[in-house]
């Protein structure tokens, strides 16, 4: 068990800091402990030898057992001190309850870099400091000083806030809603919202969990963990300060757009998290999106007796961005056959005052099979002619069966509460008011949607050779040399051409005949830009003239360009000026940019462009790195996307081709954590191709004295180009050994289905026919930072294909994984096994883990072998599975002593759907 595991279900608890005096702290925690009769506490308090007629104990090296848990509750200068006792006597860990860190200042800041420095000396886990601390219902634990057992349920809650958190504790004793955990974090120095969900994702006992965080903590571990989970158990977030402006002055347009929550927003999508905006959402949330039945789409029928309600739920709909759903055809026939004439003949369907259950009940089944519905509301306000609960119980049992989710709303008070409970008693979600039941129906369609996106297999596109990294290394450090952090046009341009970004290239002049002899080269029109390393925005200065169209008119506007700078910021050092040729018949401009957040390392924008951009405020936002889906993703969640489809006779945008550029962005972007902010704006689309007319970098000076890692301006780890390896098999055969990418779907199922019985049988212990879409892209769309798998990829005939995949799975600590190999029958022999068991060693010791295991078939006595010559060990042969590990040493590389053996075995998490 990990320490954490250890921590949430200790069989061994010391409360430092207990007490018998009434109201204090201590004495709280001691009582609330004390119910657990399954598990020994140890009080611990240097001034009573007994406490509640137990015995205290002067410190944690006195208590007589080993203790698995310490709840600390003593003033903060003490806590360090404790914590050290606490390391010295084997603590897994420790639940800070003590307030005054971080909070009061630099002393209490100290405090907390001590108590780290204890944590990680000794391994220890920690919650708080200034926490509440936990509860398990289930286990009859509480390890809080609140008063009040909430009682078991499936919904884990974690709260950053220890004042909201009682107060949600104090809700849900009242309502009777049940938890599987109740944590409060606090100031989050050790455990945070990526190992909680890393826990709780694992834990059988959650079905659903539910955050109230007011910042992220570790972004990277956050954003691992939920998208390793998100597909499972449903992640429900409430993210105060949506509306909080940055106060940060910014040096670009993407800088000026891209404020803190909009990146959170993003970051949520990303990962596949669900956004509410309310605590009450979020339990109105958990109770539907762990259902198996989610929306297709937005698009909502909505079924009522009354005209007020339907009108309020189709308010609520659109302005939440749902959608009203049309009504095919024959549905229409089919309402008209049966409804009085005077029906509403649309989306609300009006059944009219006099509605009956028949009626009801008609119309659900007609709307549940529509195919341009995709959900159902159902609003019912009392009525004579048909009965609250008969009506509910009806709608129930066509709700249960129905493939699509129904959702419902009973107006009224104690005439429709029996009717309320048998939805309850049946699952159907159920809610007082139209706005609440739209509100939970949207929120099943974002949750579907992210997990559609987070899971969505990408088209190839177009391969390029590696951009020459060096020369614009090179680059970046001369202007630093220089002392500037702003690179001019012709600079940044040559940047994104670089990446295959299509640029209007610009040539510097320092006198108007310069500029007039370039211009006559370039072709007229022309535009002039002013270049200097102090003027971010050009535009602002009146450093931008266009449509120069002869010689006499540029030396004009060159001399016209030099007095609007000279004006507007006389400070600034002028280098010359840009000229380039003009982008004629301009369809549509659009920005396309990047920056650094201090939480989200680099993100990426894209939106619509040009000098209004900041006040239009039309973008969206998403996290490097991109591929073709997420890059079509990110232009498909703006307005201007629709404009791209053809606007007003102006022809369409090439997508493909803008997909592309998005990707080689994105590409830019994490070969460059040197660039504090990059815009293009505009980014100019003319008879549907994408140039880039004006774009400015900005370096980041604080990075070469920060970098400790790779891609430290990331938190989602891209593409491992590192470990591309061409290699060839015992029979001269050449491969290519890399990564697998969510592209290589296609090749895997391709694989999968040609495998004999025998190697599947050896690889998934079973033998499988049907090969999902849903169980292949969580082989092939996999978060590098915990799961790596090689793939080897052989071209015949100018067609590649898969011929092997190897895996190897971290654990959640990062001090273990469990490998698996698998090779297509007929390159069996060849010694590609070997080879991927080879690799995958080195990236475990390069990664830091203490070992790597494997379940192997005991019959499989050449598997067991290669293994041996690797140096693994067996360590247990239940049920006719040998289990075998290898303990790595850092720095030391094994390799197999024989080439001729190959290993296609199978990995038990991997077989069991981890």
């Amino acid at each position: 068990m990990s320490r954490i595991q250890v921590m949430f279900d200790p069989k061994t608890i010391a409360l430092i800091g207990a007490t018998q005096k009434d109201g204090a702290v201590g004495q709280i925690i001691l009582k609330n402990l004390l119910q657990s009769k399954d598990r020994k506490i140890f009080p611990v308090n240097p001034h009573t030898s007994k406490l509640f007629n137990m015995d205290s104990y002067p410190s944690i090296a006195a208590v007589p057992e080993h203790v698995e848990l310490a709840v600390v509750a003593t003033p903060a200068r003490s806590v360090p001190g404790v914590l050290e006792e606490c390391g010295k006597a084997g603590v897994a860990g420790a639940v800070i309850i003590s307030a005054g860190f971080r909070e009061i200042g630099e002393e209490g800041i100290q405090l907390e870099n001590e108590i780290d420095r204890i944590r990680n000396k000794y391994g220890m886990r920690i919650m708080g400091p200034n926490c509440i601390g936990f509860v398990r219902p289930e286990l009859g634990l509480n390890a809080t000083f609140l008063r009040g057992n909430p009682p078991k349920g499936n919904i884990a809650f974690i709260s950053q806030s220890g004042a909201l958190g009682s107060a949600v504790l104090d809700w849900a004793l009242s309502a009777g809603v049940g938890f599987s955990l109740f944590a409060s974090l606090g100031s989050m120095i050790d455990i945070d919202f990526g190992d909680m969900i890393d826990y709780l994702g694992d834990d059988p006992a959650t079905k659903s969990i539910l955050i109230y965080m007011e910042s992220v903590g570790n972004a990277r571990k956050f954003m691992s963990a939920a998208r390793a989970f998100a597909s499972r158990k449903p992640i429900i977030i409430v993210k105060p300060g949506r509306f909080a402006e940055s106060a940060r002055a910014a040096s670009s347009h993407t800088g000026a757009m891209a404020g803190d929550d909009a990146i959170y927003e993003a970051a949520f999508r990303r990962a596949g998290v669900v956004r509410v905006g309310e605590i009450e959402e979020l339990f109105d949330a958990a109770k539907v999106l762990d259902s198996k039945k989610l929306p297709a789409g937005p698009r909502l029928a909505i079924i009522t007796s009354a005209g007020g309600p339907g009108v309020m739920a189709t308010d609520a709909l659109i302005s939440l961005g749902g959608e009203l759903a049309g009504i095919s055809d024959d549905s229409m026939k089919q309402f008209n056959a049966f409804l009085p004439p005077f029906w509403s003949k649309a989306n609300p369907v009006d059944l009219l005052g006099d509605a009956t259950v028949e009626r009801f009940t008609k119309a659900l089944t007609i709307c549940l099979a529509d195919p341009m519905v995709d959900g159902v509301l159902v609003i019912y306000v009392p009525l004579d002619s048909a009965p609250s609960t008969k009506l509910a119980q009806a709608v129930a049992d066509i709700a249960k069966k129905a493939r699509k989710p129904v959702v419902t709303t009973w107006m009224g008070g104690d005439a429709v509460k029996e009717g309320r409970d048998i939805f309850v008693e049946n699952s159907i979600p159920q809610y007082d008011t139209p706005e609440e039941a739209v509100r939970t129906y949207v929120n099943m369609c974002r949750y579907k949607r992210h997990l559609d996106s987070l899971y969505e297999t990408p088209d190839e596109l177009p391969s390029h050779k590696a951009p020459a990294k060096n020369r614009l290394k090179e680059l970046i450090r001369m202007a630093l040399q220089e002392g500037r952090t702003l690179l001019t046009e012709e600079e940044s341009k040559d940047f994104l051409a670089t990446y295959q970004i299509p640029v209007i290239m610009v040539q510097v002049a320092r006198d108007s005949e310069t500029a007039v002899s370039f211009a006559e080269k370039a072709g007229y029109p022309v535009v002039i830009k002013v270049v200097s390393p102090d003027i971010s925005h050009k535009s602002d200065v009146g450093g931008v003239i266009m449509g120069i169209d002869s010689s006499a008119a540029l030396k004009n506007a060159y001399d016209k360009l030099m007095q609007n700078v000279k004006q507007h910021a006389p400070a600034a050092v002028i280098k010359g000026v840009a000229v380039e040729k003009m982008f004629t018949d301009v369809d549509y401009e659009l920005i396309l940019g990047a920056r650094k957040d201090r939480d989200f390392g680099t993100v990426i924008l894209f939106g619509m462009g040009g000098t209004t951009a900041e006040f239009i405020k039309d973008f969206s936002i998403g996290l490097p790195p991109l591929n073709q889906s997420l890059a079509k993703m990110l232009m498909q969640d703006t307005r201007v996307y629709k404009m791209l489809q053809g606007f007003r006779g102006k022809p369409a945008a090439d997508f493909e081709g803008l997909e592309e550029i998005l990707v080689n962005f994105s590409n830019l972007i994490v070969d460059f954590p040197e660039i504090a902010e990059i815009d293009i704006n505009p980014l100019a689309i003319s008879n549907g191709k994408a140039s880039a007319l004006d774009a400015r970098i900005i370096i980041d000076q604080n990075y070469a004295d920060t970098c400790r890692s790779t891609y430290p301006h990331l938190i989602i780890a891209p593409y491992p180009t590192k470990y591309i390896t061409p290699w060839q098999l015992s029979d001269g055969a050449q491969v290519i050994l890399r990564p697998i990418r969510p592209e290589d779907e296609p090749a895997e199922h391709e694989m999968l289905s040609s495998l004999s019985e025998h190697t599947l049988r050896t690889r998934f212990f079973s033998i499988f026919k049907n090969i999902s879409h849903e169980w292949l892209i969580l082989f092939c769309n996999i978060d590098y930072d915990r799961h790596m798998a090689i793939v080897a990829e052989i071209e015949k005939n100018g067609k590649k294909s898969m011929i092997g995949v190897a895996r190897l799975i971290m654990d959640q600590d990062m001090k273990s994984g469990e490998l698996a190999v698998l090779v297509q029958d007929r390159y069996q022999g060849k010694h590609l096994g070997s080879k991927f068991v080879e690799m995958l060693i080195g990236i475990g010791r390069e990664r830091g883990l203490e070992n790597i295991r494997a379940d192997v078939l005991t019959e499989n006595e050449s598997m067991l072998n290669v293994f041996r010559r690797f140096g693994f060990t067996t360590l247990a042969v239940p049920d006719g599975v040998t289990e075998v590990m290898l303990k790595l040493q850092p720095g030391c590389f094994a390799e197999s002593k024989d080439r001729g053996i190959v290993l296609e075995q199978p990995s038990s998490s991997i077989k069991k759907g981890r």
